[in-house]
């Protein structure tokens, strides 16, 4: 695996310990590497009502955002978690990555084992919804 998804998935790992997950107990962190070389993190911030609650990629992605980023800054994500298999984003947070992200952006996944996988946002969403035909 080539050092940039190593470095990049550790930061994921390292703020694993900030997510707020009273109810599943399921930590997730993500880690953005900007086009300009900045690294930006999320994590996963859970809620009783469970569709309030934020996940670790969007959580990036949106503070990226917040932090005067504009859209297709992002030059790989990382994601970490304790899962056993590969840990890849749900698909409200693949239609996020769509948005905001170019479709040939890195995404690496971990698992339990700290294994990691590459992919990018084409192979998670091969029939991204990515415009309005109106």
């Amino acid at each position: 695996m080539n050092k940039e998804a190593q470095d990049l998935m550790e930061k994921a790992r390292s703020v694993l310990g900030r997510a707020y997950v009273p109810y599943s107990h399921f930590p997730v962190g993500a880690a953005l590497l900007m086009k300009d070389g900045q690294v930006i993190t999320g994590v996963n911030v859970e809620n009783v009502s469970f569709g309030a609650t934020n996940c670790a990629e969007r959580s990036a992605l949106f503070t990226a955002i917040s932090q005067g980023y504009p859209a297709k800054s992002v030059k790989a994500i990382a994601i970490a978690g304790i899962s056993q298999g590969f840990l890849s984003p749900c698909s409200i947070c693949r239609q996020v990555m769509v948005e905001l992200c170019d479709p040939e952006t890195a995404v690496y996944l971990s698992n339990a084992d700290e294994e990691i996988m590459e992919t990018t946002v084409a192979e998670l969403v091969p029939l991204a919804f990515d415009h309005l035909d109106v």
